[in-house]
């Protein structure tokens, strides 16, 4: 396996200028990204509330950590019993929806997404649609008309769903779709509905990144207009 300084390297080396590579210089009709470690940085703030409430119902150090990118539902409904699942999401939200401190946006997250017209871009979170506005709010990121939240779609990531669900909103063919995310379950559910997909590293390694381009953050990209969409191409590494 190619260890993770390799990949990083291989990026920083491949120039702006070589669209060679299958996702830079192609036109899309829309990109969706991911928020929480994509757009936004919230992982001191989600792993804060996790671990009150894993102290809060006894579990403790046997709390092995937030798997970031997957549903909070699925998360809870692997450590308590069914009954105190629901009880469970309500709590956890409530800690998530009271503590936005540390909060920020991510390098290059604002610039991209203010590049591409209101038409053709889209947030897809597994956060709840208060959850999503509210860390956005803290981040002072400008949320785009469309966001798609866990609310939206009877599946959350890894399936596609959600990805699907955005394309829909924004009238384009999902296979014409950039997903650009962080984690794993993410990138699993943009395959799945047929879009290309860049992994940003950061709550995850490059090496769980499956995706068709993996790069170290968003000010690695520059978006270009053209007349039926949008191009992605990968600026110089800075000195």
């Amino acid at each position: 396996m190619t260890t993770e300084p390799d990949i990083l390297d291989d990026l920083i080396d491949l120039s702006a200028d070589e669209q060679t590579h299958p996702v830079l210089g192609r036109v899309f009709q829309a990109v969706l990204f991911d928020m929480d470690g994509t757009l936004i940085d919230s992982t001191l703030a989600v792993n804060r509330a996790w671990g009150q409430w894993a102290n809060e119902i006894g579990m403790g150090s046997l709390f092995a950590g937030v798997e970031h990118g997957r549903p909070a539902r699925e998360m809870v409904a692997a450590l308590v019993p069914e009954e105190l699942v629901e009880s469970s999401i309500a709590r956890v939200l409530e800690l998530e929806l009271t503590d936005t401190t540390g909060i920020v946006i991510k390098a290059g997250a604002a610039e991209m997404m203010a590049a591409i017209p209101e038409e053709r871009r889209a947030i897809v979170t597994s956060a709840t649609r208060d959850l999503c506005l509210t860390r956005l709010a803290a981040a002072g990121f400008e949320a785009p008309a469309t966001v798609v939240t866990i609310e939206d779609s009877l599946k959350g990531k890894p399936a596609p769903d959600p990805f699907l669900d955005a394309a829909d909103r924004l009238g384009v063919d999902p296979r014409q779709c950039l997903v650009i995310e962080d984690a794993p379950a993410g990138l699993t559910a943009g395959r799945g509905a047929g879009c290309a997909t860049i992994g940003v590293v950061g709550t995850h390694a490059a090496d769980d990144l499956d995706a068709d381009l993996v790069v170290p953050s968003l000010d690695r990209l520059r978006i270009e207009l053209h007349d039926h969409g949008v191009v992605v191409s990968l600026l110089p590494a800075r000195d």
